[in-house]
């Protein structure tokens, strides 16, 4: 696995080697999202929730997001996480003022993580939701998203799920705008209901 694009390109990302619980999103899969999501990263803030190995946000940050908040919850993935953000910005010198968080939370529980980067005003131009597939993990994320704080009208969601699965068309707040299959990867594109 490897950063596909920009200035971290061709570095290969440590993986938790054979733990069942993290999957990460496939490089053909994440070149095809971050080929729709386009000029968008650039100087985005991103939240990377369930972020496994950080591939996603590290991707968004290798192609200019502004920040990036890793959220996960086992210590394996975050200790995983954290070396590939040395690794990323490992002799780059265009990436002052950029910042990368990791958080260890468990989402389960809600978005109610702390940190003192955040306050009640926090929010997020890109959300990666990748938690593991059929659980229905997504979809309940999708519903505390719906209602946090960390989404403006201009936020756009990105779920991934198995492609075999299904999420809702629409939450209060939220609706589908797009989805796209890549073999077994699903992705559910959300944005905010016009007003």
């Amino acid at each position: 696995m490897r950063i596909i694009s920009g200035l971290a390109r061709g570095r290969k990302l440590k993986t938790p080697g054979n733990s069942n619980s993290i999957r990460p999103t496939t490089d053909r899969a994440r070149e095809a999202l971050f080929s729709i999501i386009g000029n968008r990263i650039i100087s985005a803030r991103v939240l990377d929730l369930f972020a496994g190995t950080g591939a996603l946000g590290l991707e968004a940050f290798s192609r200019g997001a502004q920040q990036v908040v890793f959220v996960e919850k086992q210590s394996k993935a975050i200790e995983v996480i954290k070396h590939n953000c040395a690794l990323c910005t490992m002799g780059l010198k265009d990436i002052q003022g950029n910042e990368l968080t990791v958080i260890q939370y468990d989402l389960c529980r809600g978005l109610n993580f702390k940190h003192p980067t955040f306050d009640e005003s926090s929010c997020f131009d890109l959300i990666f939701l990748d938690p593991p597939y059929k659980k229905n993990l997504a979809e309940k994320s999708l519903t505390f998203l719906d209602s946090s704080h960390f989404i403006t009208a201009t936020t756009l969601i990105i779920a991934e799920e198995s492609s075999g699965q299904s999420l809702p068309d629409s939450y209060s707040r939220l609706e589908l705008a797009d989805q796209r299959r890549y073999g077994d990867t699903g992705f559910w594109f959300y944005k905010v209901k016009d007003q």
